[in-house]
């Protein structure tokens, strides 16, 4: 079948980026490990499409596309979870950051208006 070939090609061209990113160092152990296991399934499932309906019924689920369907979607929401609690997270950096500056800016123009008066009041 011709997804056979694409999903192994893709699933390789995969690990081999994951592990480039993390010899970069843009990429952590824990982050190499997972996509090696998530690349490492795709090809399993490329060579041996009917693995896929072997766990499908280990869970109850009719078919094995419906498996990877209802996975994909669990995987989704759980990544736009961890988006969201790290938009949340830098959102919080940001605030205290803009309050500190603000403080020191509050506080440096404080110390210049008191050096210009100084030097009014000496001359």
């Amino acid at each position: 079948m011709i997804y056979q070939p694409i999903g192994i090609i893709i699933g390789v061209l995969g690990l081999i980026i994951a592990f480039i990113r993390f010899r970069e160092g843009k990429s952590s152990l824990r982050m190499l490990s997972f996509w090696i296991i998530l690349w490492s399934l795709i090809i399993v499932v490329s060579i041996y499409p009917d693995s896929t309906t072997f766990f499908a019924n280990i869970f109850g689920i009719g078919r094995g596309l419906d498996l990877i369907l209802i996975l994909g979607i669990v995987g989704c929401y759980y990544l736009i979870f961890k988006i969201y609690t790290m938009i949340e997270q830098v959102e919080s950096e940001i605030t205290n950051l803009v309050r500190e500056i603000a403080l020191n800016n509050e506080n440096n123009t404080k110390e210049i208006k008191k050096n210009i008066e100084e030097k009014k009041n000496k001359e």
